[in-house]
């Protein structure tokens, strides 16, 4: 039998043939038509930082005043003063104002608080004077939602004068001496403004005088009248004196009585004391009114201070003392009080006061 080995081959690479291009249709088939990407739907852009909704410019509010200093001129004692500032809101937004500092003296007032742009107002400031004569300054501090001058400080001024004057403007009195040897008190008007007296009193009800409230003038004289048994027991006081003047409501005359008797000197104070280690002090007892008088006795109140001699000289006495400081269990310092009894009369006191020592003792 006759081989015919050609197209044996032949028949064979055709298969291998067609067997590499079903593989290749197949490949394809596998991987499907190209397909179409889908209708993109609009994008949505993120921002990178959130922001803020956009804020409604409210405008800005300036406080403005007609005036920074307020001048009362002169007033007298007692009187009361009131003076204006005129606020204006120039801004283009709403004034607001939170606070109005107070001070001494002077109470201010609003008309109102806020302020509409090209909106004006009144700050009120009523200021009391003293008593005393001087020149003040007082300040107001004005707080706003004016960021530019959120506090905006004002100025009063006044010169303090008296309308009425008072003679004499201070009494020294003695107990020893005729009505305590008061003068008569003159009052007069400074600025011809005929006034009343309304009232006159004293400390103790000691001092009093004849007044007449239905009697007006320009000038008085007081006949002053003193019961020297409430003197003694008021040796230092005032008297007030009430007036219908329009600028002086009133007068203050301060008193004062010279006692009878004299401690000198009227506190004892000592230093770097030690415990139980005596320290001497003298100490002096006068008769201001020159009179002669006798030492009944003299104690202590804590016993740490004795009285080791005592004599009589020109007017009183002359006492040395012994003051023995306690232990001091801690304490920086002791007090005592050393009391003298004069026969038949008052019973005068001096305070004792001493204080250790800080010096730490060496160690032996």
């Amino acid at each position: 039998m006759k081989r015919n080995y050609p197209v044996l081959v032949f028949l064979v690479i055709n298969c291998v043939l067609f067997l590499q291009i079903g593989c290749q249709e197949q490949v394809g088939v596998a991987e499907g038509p190209e397909t179409v990407p889908p209708t993109p739907k609009p994008a949505v852009v993120q921002p990178e930082k959130a922001e803020t909704a956009p804020q409604i410019d409210e405008g800005t509010p300036k406080i403005v005043f007609d005036k920074v200093i307020h001048d009362f001129g002169k007033v007298g004692p007692g009187t009361k003063s009131v003076g204006e500032f005129k606020i204006t809101n120039t801004g283009d937004g709403l004034l607001e104002i939170t606070k109005v500092g107070q001070c001494c003296g002077v109470v201010a007032k609003l008309s109102k608080n806020k302020y509409a742009p090209g909106e004006s107002g009144v700050l009120t400031a009523e200021y009391r004077a003293t008593r005393l004569p001087t020149v003040i300054r007082r300040q107001l501090v004005v707080h706003s939602n004016d960021k530019t001058r959120p506090e905006f400080t004002l100025t009063l001024k006044a010169e303090i004068i008296p309308k009425v004057a008072c003679q004499p403007k201070r009494l020294r009195l003695f107990l020893k001496e005729e009505n305590a040897s008061c003068p008569d008190i003159t009052l007069s008007s400074l600025d011809e403004q005929p006034f009343s007296i309304t009232a006159f009193k004293s400390t103790g009800d000691c001092i009093t005088a004849d007044i007449d409230p239905a009697v007006k003038a320009t000038k008085f004289v007081l006949a002053a009248k003193v019961d020297m048994e409430k003197l003694e027991k008021n040796l230092k006081g005032r008297i007030h004196i009430s007036l219908t003047h329009p600028q002086c409501d009133a007068l203050t005359i301060l008193y004062d009585v010279l006692p009878k008797f004299t401690i000198n000197p009227p506190l004892i104070i000592t230093f770097n004391a030690e415990p139980q280690k005596p320290i001497l002090r003298k100490v002096w007892v006068l008769n201001n009114y020159s009179g002669d008088f006798e030492i009944e006795s003299v104690s202590s109140k804590n016993d740490t201070i004795k009285v080791r001699s005592q004599e009589k000289i020109r007017n009183g006495y002359q006492f040395e003392i012994e003051i023995t400081p306690p232990a001091a269990e801690g304490a920086a310092q002791f007090t005592d009080v050393l009391f003298i009894n004069i026969k038949g009369d008052e019973k005068l006191e001096i305070a004792c006061r001493g204080f250790y020592s800080t010096r730490t003792p060496k160690t032996q």
